[in-house]
C-alpha cells in the first residue's frame, strides 16, 4: 500500500497532468475523509459530498428523518453524486468523492465509472482506532456539524462491523 500525504508533493501529479483525477475516499466516519476532501477542494479539486447533499435534501439522520429511512433516501443521493462526478470529469475537473466507500463492490463500480469518464482514480484509505473515532464524532456533534451526518456510537459500531477494508485494490494509505 502506498501513502497519500497531505503535503504539497501530493498535489503535483494531478495539477500537472491534464487527465482529471478522482480521489475515492474509504474509511469510517470520523477518520478524516471530509477534512482531507476540504483540503483538496481548497486547492481547486471539486468536492462531491454525499453527506452534504443528504443534509441539504433531508436534514440530519435521527433528527429530521428516521434512521430506518436512511438507506432509502441515500440511493438517489448516490445516483446524483455519480452523475455529478461524471459531469465534472467530462468538463476536465479533478474530483474528490467525499463518502466512506465501505464495500469493495461500490469502490469497483466507482473506479469503472471514473475510467469510463476518461479520468484516473486514486483510492485513499483512512484508518483510525474506533476509540479515536468515537472521540472525534462526539466532538463533532458538539460543534456546528456543517455537512457531516450525526453518527451515534451504535451507528459507528454497525458501520465498523460491515466495513470492508480495501486490500489489493490499488489503495494508498492517508498519512498527514
Amino acid at each position: 500500500m502506498h501513502e497519500a500525504t497531505g503535503g504539497p508533493d501530493h498535489y503535483v501529479s494531478f495539477v500537472t497532468d491534464p487527465t482529471p483525477t478522482v480521489f475515492l475516499l474509504a474509511g469510517l466516519p470520523g477518520s478524516g475523509k471530509s477534512t482531507y476532501a476540504r483540503r483538496l477542494e481548497a486547492d481547486g479539486v471539486v468536492r462531491v459530498s454525499v453527506d452534504a447533499e443528504m443534509m441539504s435534501r433531508h436534514g440530519r439522520i435521527g433528527v429530521d428523518y428516521p434512521a430506518d429511512a436512511h438507506v432509502r433516501l441515500l440511493g438517489p443521493v448516490l445516483a446524483w453524486a455519480s452523475e455529478r462526478l461524471i459531469a465534472e470529469v467530462r468538463g476536465g475537473a479533478s474530483v474528490v468523492f467525499d463518502h466512506g466507500l465501505g464495500n469493495r463492490r461500490d469502490r469497483e463500480e466507482l473506479k469503472r465509472i471514473v475510467e469510463s469518464a476518461g479520468a484516473t482514480w486514486r483510492l485513499v484509505v483512512f484508518r483510525e482506532e474506533v476509540s479515536t473515532l468515537l472521540q472525534r464524532l462526539a466532538r463533532r456533534q458538539g460543534e456546528d456539524p456543517c455537512d457531516s451526518m450525526p453518527i451515534t456510537p451504535e451507528m459507528l459500531a454497525y458501520l465498523a462491523s460491515v466495513y470492508e477494508e480495501p486490500s489489493e485494490e490499488g489503495e494508498e494509505l492517508a498519512t498527514w
